[in-house]
């Protein structure tokens, strides 16, 4: 109840811009998405949502797998995950379902569309009556986006094709581009009359939806994984693999600004303030960063320089490198494993699966009877979690080499220990 109450607190937009960031997640921003109230929401790799008021979130629980994509309507807020579902909060029930791993979202006035790696397309009415899905198309979806009156959908995917569709019928339309490689992005200017695409081999482009013709604005970095328009439509931003940000000034077709945003890794999620001044991105680091767009370059990078999974794996003991390579970026192994995307390894051995305090998991880790000893543990990345505990929430991830796995098991000896962290 806390959390919700927290939820429905509002920010006053603010006027001038200034540099910030929001700190807590235990894992990389996935996703963000801002409120006309100037409340902020970040999807995060630990399986979270935080809604921000201020510098101050509610934290938002329920997905079992990276959250990927969060979006707000009204006193609503939507989001969807690798668990295959759609959550609307307050309250995180599950309003709609996939067969693979949702991976964006977006809201007309009545319906939500979501885009899977199953191969379709969900609808589902804000009125909680029964959704229903588009396709398969044949690939993974990758981006939805709604036309203004909610009566046509643009969807992009795998396949590299940006297909319209109506809604009432379901109906694919007609395909506008057939692009050689993946469409990650699109975003869709109704007004202005265009839409900008970004694709797995770094192709940003504008395409006039009226003539079909092409502006292109792409640049030697990819694959593009984020794009966002600016309240007032005068701003296009575009994040990529490099850890660039790419800001395209939409009145005269140029480029604007062309700042690297990380000292490591890629820019995953983008997102204007409501009033366009500042740019809110995520990536690797657990910390979302906000800069004004006037000055994006006199401002410090995105930085996560002590998580080990961004080590020199050349200056690492086998055993570390294992763990950093493995499982660094679920698992903390200190007492405080903050907000990961799995409970913390500090005093594992002994301990028996899924009963960690304060960590939710699935009901398949604890209704086990397994303990965390050398040979389960040993026993875990040989089979795989997989087919090892069928139905938890740890990713399909196997260490082939019985050497491998016997150093980061004497690794873990050494880091969970209580005597070794004094």
């Amino acid at each position: 109840m806390r959390a919700l109450a927290l939820a429905m607190i509002l920010l006053p937009v603010a006027g001038a811009a200034e540099f910030f960031t929001l700190k807590g997640h235990g894992g990389p921003i996935m996703g963000i998405a801002t409120a006309p109230d100037g409340r902020i929401a970040t999807a995060s790799f630990d399986n979270s949502v935080g809604l921000w008021t201020g510098t101050q979130a509610s934290w938002l629980e329920g997905h079992e797998a990276a959250v990927n994509a969060v979006a707000f309507n009204g006193t609503a807020l939507y989001s969807v995950s690798d668990d295959f579902t759609l959550r609307r909060w307050p309250g995180g029930g599950i309003v709609g379902q996939h067969q693979g791993k949702i991976v964006a979202v977006a809201l007309s006035e009545t319906q939500v569309a979501t885009a899977s790696w199953d191969g379709t397309i969900g609808l589902w009415p804000q009125d909680g009556t029964t959704g229903r899905l588009l396709g398969p198309t044949g690939a993974g979806v990758n981006a939805v986006a709604f036309s203004a009156d909610g009566s046509r959908l643009f969807s992009a995917g795998m396949d590299g094709v940006l297909r319209l569709w109506d809604v009432n019928s379901g109906q694919e339309l007609r395909q506008l581009v057939r692009h050689g490689f993946g469409i990650n992005e699109i975003v869709l200017n109704e007004s202005d009359g265009w839409l900008a695409y970004g694709a797995v081999d770094g192709v940003t482009r504008i395409l006039d939806l009226e003539t079909g013709a092409e502006r292109d604005f792409t640049l030697d970095r990819r694959p593009i994984l984020a794009l966002t328009l600016s309240p007032d439509r005068r701003h296009l931003a575009v994040g990529d693999g490099e850890g660039y940000i790419m800001v395209i000034d939409t009145s005269d077709w140029r480029i604007a600004r062309d700042f690297r945003a990380t000292l490591n890794g890629p820019v995953w999620a983008l997102a204007f303030s409501p009033n366009g001044k500042n740019i809110h991105a995520g990536g690797i680091a657990d910390t979302m960063y906000s800069w004004p767009v006037d000055s994006l370059d006199e401002h410090g990078k995105m930085a996560e320089t002590d998580r080990s999974f961004l080590k020199d794996p050349d200056k690492m003991e086998n055993g570390e490198r294992q763990f950093a390579r493995k499982c660094s970026i679920c698992h903390a192994l200190t007492p405080d494993g903050g907000r990961r995307a799995g409970p913390t390894l500090f005093g594992i051995f002994g301990r028996p699966a899924g009963t960690l305090s304060g960590y939710l998991y699935s009901d398949t880790l604890k209704g086990s009877d397994i303990v965390w000893t050398d040979e389960t543990i040993n026993l875990l990345f040989d089979l795989g979690p997989d087919h090892y505990i069928p139905g938890s929430k740890m990713p399909m991830q196997r260490i082939t080499q019985a050497q491998d796995r016997a150093d980061l098991i004497a690794y873990l000896h050494r880091a969970t220990q209580v005597e070794n962290q004094k």
